[in-house]
């Protein structure tokens, strides 16, 4: 059996025998099942990864099953093998496995835990399918499964009001995106005639000039397909517009904001892109468009996440402004260096996403920020991991010598952008230049109020019942109850000094079984870069990705003629990050009080995410109730019902009544009605 099937297939054999299983099966074996299949599919994965790394492997397809013959519609189910799903296949089978694992900790107290791990099978089995989809309905399968599996986990916890809405806005928002991607695709196979990717790719060039009618008028032909299909990565990355659902989905647990967020669900809009990248490649207005989608979705996440106090919608809106790096890379044809960062961003993100559930663990349920400090000393290894999670995603390093994995992701980036030479290109470099600071604030902000100063646990009401009330809530379980203070309108973060801050609560460090995986997603944040640039990048003839992609080698080139000081400023803004965060949260911590104090509507305008929840509420939800009221009581109950079963009724009910009063009982009332009717009927007859 080919290794790519086992790959792909293990992880579904393994939900369903979890799923069905259930409580039945029991939490352990489906533990050792799930677990055991994902790290099996990872073990197969690597060596196909570095087989086209090392340049002896070629493109391939495994073929499953014919799946539709239809007219002239007409494809199988296969599974496509390149450079592009090489890639994609380490990333979310390493980052899964790591997340199964470290759920055996962090999930431990959970009573449905064969349910858990079933979706979170389920859930990399979908993502596989998108990635190594051959055409683009299997594509969309994968699609439409990894929406599916994300509404399960992020409502996983279901009795719990705020983790049902947060799930029900994921699945709705990706249903706007999905509806773009649904008409990308239908647009794609009236124009080509097939919905193989391959034949699509080849076919794309020649259709550069040619228009489409759509909306009642005529536009350029790739430009309404791209941007149609770009819409839908839009939804499920969460890109500007559409990416609402995102910091909402941070009610499911942990493990799954490191598996959704960080590896797959919101990286398959940008693997959709560089899949379809020939296609972009031929409209210069789609690549405008995507663009400016990302930079400002890269300005706008970071502007919010420096206002959070919640420590996973920090990570949360950081993860959507990395997206934004991803697509303007996309957008100026850097199509290998928004891969590049992906493939970065998986670890040092899993590990900043799993490192925050350690220490919600050790913090009982806490996640907001302001009630931290000091934590350290307390859980020294996954203070070390997070912050080589935070050197990474900050991009610490020295130009031409060593630095960790997000220098040479990112950078490459920036400088992509502003080689391009373009004004927008030059407009995506100075927007990254101003998020990448913002961004070395929040990532340094959330370090120093987490591990650094003085302890204000005492604040906290959950390490308030866990001393009080130790018996009501197990300190080792998950933060499904976790209150969510990342929205409360406070002007600032508690400062120092409330005694030594205890509570009689003593913070701990997580099982091994937690710490295993931080422990080998550091070692990708330290080293991914610096070992894999070369490849993804740095070559310069595109060697390595084999046409799976366009490899602009013009931009590559050009990206190491520019000058010194693009090369040094996004170090120089990590400083300046660094510093700032510095001196706002340990040298003066009344800074922040008075900041807010002087820019209050600026902090209010980023505390409420620019307020785009309150415009779609009155935009899009207060009219659809409005609406949905007016055909519940005019429509439905005033007229179908008034009229139809409801009139209906009422007429036999009143045919009912009228009929009862001649029913008295007497023998001459019934003699009288006899001889009426008798009358009228002799009258008909001599009428006739």
């Amino acid at each position: 059996m080919s290794s790519i099937l086992i790959i792909v297939f293990l992880p579904l054999l393994a939900a369903i025998i979890a799923g069905l299983g259930n409580k039945r099966l029991g939490a352990v074996p489906a533990k050792v099942v799930t677990t055991g299949a994902l790290f099996i599919s990872c073990a197969l994965s690597w060596p196909i990864f570095l087989s086209f790394m090392g340049g002896h492997a070629e493109a391939s397809v495994t073929p499953v099953l014919q799946w539709v013959k239809s007219g002239s519609l007409d494809f199988d189910w296969a599974l496509r093998v390149d450079t592009l799903t090489a890639v994609m296949l380490v990333v979310i089978t390493s980052v899964s496995a790591l997340v199964h694992l470290y759920s055996w900790g962090y999930m431990s107290d959970e009573p449905d835990q064969p349910r858990f791990f079933a979706y979170l099978s389920l859930f990399t089995f979908a993502m596989l399918m998108l990635v190594t989809a051959d055409n683009l309905v299997q594509m969309f399968f994968g699609w439409e499964g990894v929406g599916l599996a994300s509404y399960l986990l992020i409502g996983f916890w279901f009795r719990k009001p705020s983790a049902n809405a947060a799930a029900m806005k994921a699945f709705v928002v990706n249903r706007v995106g999905d509806l773009g991607f649904m008409m990308g695709i239908f647009g794609t196979f009236l124009v080509f005639g097939t919905v193989s990717i391959p034949a699509i790719l080849e076919a794309a060039p020649g259709m550069a000039g040619s228009t489409i009618g759509f909306l009642g008028a005529r536009f350029d032909t790739m430009t309404v397909l791209c941007i149609l299909l770009f819409i839908g990565a839009m939804g499920k990355s969460a890109q500007l517009g559409l990416h609402t659902w995102l910091p909402d989905a941070m009610e499911g647990p942990t493990p799954v904001s490191a598996l959704i967020h960080a590896a797959t669900m919101v990286t398959a809009g940008v693997f959709m892109v560089c899949r379809l990248s020939p296609m972009f490649e031929v409209s210069p207005t789609a690549l405008a468009f995507v663009t400016f989608i990302g930079a400002m979705t890269c300005i706008f996440a970071a502007t919010v996440g420096t206002t959070q106090t919640d420590i996973k919608r920090v990570i949360a809106y950081s993860t959507c402004s990395q997206l934004g790096y991803m697509f303007f890379a996309a957008g100026v044809s850097a199509y290998g260096a928004a891969m590049f960062h992906l493939f970065t961003h998986a670890f040092f993100k899993a590990l900043l996403f799993l490192g925050a559930g350690s220490v919600i663990h050790a913090m009982h349920h806490e996640q907001d920020m302001r009630y931290y400090g000091g934590l350290r000393k307390s859980i020294p290894l996954t203070y070390w991991a997070m912050m080589m999670g935070t050197l990474a995603i900050t991009g610490v390093g020295i130009v031409d010598v060593f630095g960790f994995a997000g220098f040479y992701s990112k950078d490459a980036i920036l400088e992509a952008a502003y080689a391009k030479g373009t004004e927008l290109g030059h407009f995506a470099f100075f927007i990254g230049i101003f998020a990448a600071l913002l961004t070395s604030f929040y990532s340094w902000r959330l370090v120093f109020l987490t591990f650094h100063g003085k302890p204000r646990w005492e604040q906290s009401e959950h390490i308030q019942h866990a001393v009080h009330d130790a018996h009501g809530h197990d300190a080792h379980g998950h933060d499904g109850h976790a209150h969510d203070h990342a929205g409360d309108d406070h002007a600032n973060e508690p400062q120092d000094g409330h005694g030594d801050g205890t509570a009689g609560y003593h913070p701990h460090e997580s099982p091994l079984n937690m710490l295993v995986p931080l422990g080998v997603l550091s070692i990708g944040a330290v080293l991914a870069g610096f070992v894999f640039h070369h490849s993804f990048v740095s070559e310069g003839t595109g060697h390595f990705w084999k046409g799976s992609l366009v490899f602009a080698e013009h931009t590559i080139h050009a990206m190491h003629e520019v000058p010194l000081w693009v090369k040094w400023a996004p170090f120089g803004v990590m400083l300046t990050g660094l510093f700032i965060a510095w001196y706002a949260y340990i040298r003066n911590t009344k800074f922040p009080a008075a900041f807010v104090e002087q820019f209050g509507f600026l902090y209010k305008f980023l505390l409420n995410k620019w307020y785009f929840d309150e415009l779609y509420h009155y935009v899009f939800v207060v009219p659809a109730m409005w609406l949905g009221r007016v055909f519940w009581k005019v429509v439905d109950q005033g007229i179908i019902d008034r009229f139809g079963p409801n009139g209906a009724a009422s007429v036999v009910a009143l045919g009912s009544r009228a009929a009862a009063k001649l029913q008295s009982g007497y023998l001459y009332s019934y003699a009288l009605v006899m001889l009426v009717g008798l009358v009228g009927a002799i009258s008909w007859v001599i009428a006739q």
